[in-house]
């Protein structure tokens, strides 16, 4: 076993390989941004052709909305279908120039009154909207949706005013952080693994990783799932693993937990890929589309995170 948990390479042969389960998945079901995704992480597929799928989504605001998020439907931008166009960019390269100066200009106009982003923006009410994402008049800053944002404009060595002010905001959301709950340490991850300051955000990261192991917040052991407690508003099984915090073998959450324990959440990862060669979703679905439509989407991220540690895909 090596550090990263990566297990030698079975001999199964490629018709029968995660990756091929999945590709046909994804033909299957995945919307075209998520199918050019795929065929460009795993199928030599071109980033014109992701860009170009990605633009149906982009609002004159320079915001992103039409339910690129899957979970918020309608045509109006908001922060969080903003966050998931920044993946796609930084996932091929493409997270700087005029389209990621229009994106900056989109989240000043709608940051609060301390420079964060907010979750949603009340312009949502009246769209359908994920029961689990509430539309409220005045919403407040939220290191969940602020962090990944910050994170992701700093690893590509964006520099905008808004940064600025946000930057402060995650620090000061991260670093008082003493009660959390998954998604929010995640979020919290995605700032610190690209945060300028490299000696803060490793202290950052030590002591939110002494957090994660005291709260037992991560599930250490996905045999014994009953010994680690479901936060506050999560559907029933929503556990996170290791590999959930820590994408990668270079993410700051890798050293939270030990090789066993990784190469046991890895092992975990690989055998949730269902019959139809998809990633189940652990959070609760709400409707049909948004299932449909955010399947692809997880099961593209599990083949990242196996590859990213020399799992055998395919």
């Amino acid at each position: 076993m090596s550090e990263t948990g990566a297990s030698p390479l079975p001999t199964t042969h490629p018709a029968r390989s995660p990756l091929f389960r999945a590709e046909q998945f994804v033909w299957l079901t995945a919307r075209v941004l998520e199918q050019r995704l795929f065929a460009h992480h795993f199928l030599n597929g071109t980033l014109d052709a992701v860009e170009a799928a990605l633009d149906a989504y982009r609002n004159e605001d320079g915001g992103y909305g039409h339910g690129l998020e899957p979970d918020l439907r309608g045509p109006v931008s908001q922060p969080l279908h903003t966050a998931y166009a920044l993946r796609v960019l930084d996932a091929v390269g493409r997270c700087g120039g005029q389209r990621v100066e229009r994106v900056c200009r989109y989240l000043t106009s709608v940051s609060t009154a301390d420079g964060a982003l907010p979750m949603v923006r009340p312009s949502q009410r009246g769209y359908p909207t994920a029961p689990f994402v509430p539309v409220v008049d005045d919403p407040p800053s939220e290191l969940l949706a602020t962090g990944p944002v910050v994170g992701l404009l700093h690893r590509n060595e964006v520099w905008h005013a808004w940064l600025f002010r946000a930057t402060d905001f995650c620090w000061q959301a991260v670093e008082s952080l003493d009660k959390s709950h998954p998604y929010e340490v995640e979020a919290a991850v995605a700032f610190l693994d690209s945060a300028p300051d490299r000696p803060r955000a490793q202290a950052a990261a030590d002591r939110l990783g002494r957090l994660v192991r005291e709260q037992r917040l991560a599930a250490l052991d996905p045999h014994r799932l009953d010994a680690y407690p479901i936060a506050c508003g999560y559907a029933p099984g929503e556990h996170h693993f290791p590999h959930d915090f820590a994408r990668s073998p270079e993410s700051l959450a890798r050293a939270w937990f030990t090789d066993d324990e990784m190469a046991r959440s890895l092992d975990h990862l690989a055998a949730e890929q269902q019959d139809d060669g998809g990633w189940p979703l652990r959070r609760r679905p709400w409707a049909a589309a948004p299932a449909l439509e955010s399947r692809p989407v997880v099961t593209i991220e599990a083949l990242r995170t196996l590859r990213a540690y020399g799992r055998f895909v395919g």
